[in-house]
């Protein structure tokens, strides 16, 4: 989508700081971090939200979050996906927050 930020940052055209990267997907820092370690894990591909991508994908993405989790929060983590405007979602490209860094709380808003 031409208008869509994160599929500017997926072609690199807006340029972040690449945590992780493969055909697939795209982890870079949140802007706007709710946590020490706060993640964007985006497919390449544009999928409005979790409703719209190929359950390929959705396991591909919650994969690089999970393994990117275990390995930089040893104390646990939490994976956020946002969807639709009452589910909090900002940016209507399909994206994951990875958390942690401190211990996170129930209920969380």
């Amino acid at each position: 989508m031409i208008d869509c930020l994160f599929c500017k940052i997926a072609t690199h055209a807006i340029p972040v700081k690449a945590v992780y990267e493969d055909d697939l997907t795209l982890v870079f820092p949140d802007i706007n971090p709710q946590a020490p370690m706060h993640l964007l894990v985006i497919p390449k591909q544009h999928f409005a939200d979790a409703t719209q991508a190929p359950a390929e994908l959705l396991g591909h993405v919650l994969k690089v979050a999970a393994n990117l989790g275990e390995r930089e929060l040893a104390k646990g983590f939490r994976i956020v996906a946002n969807t639709g405007q009452d589910g909090g979602q900002t940016v209507h490209h399909l994206h994951l927050h990875l958390l942690g860094g401190r211990r996170m709380t129930w209920p969380p808003g």
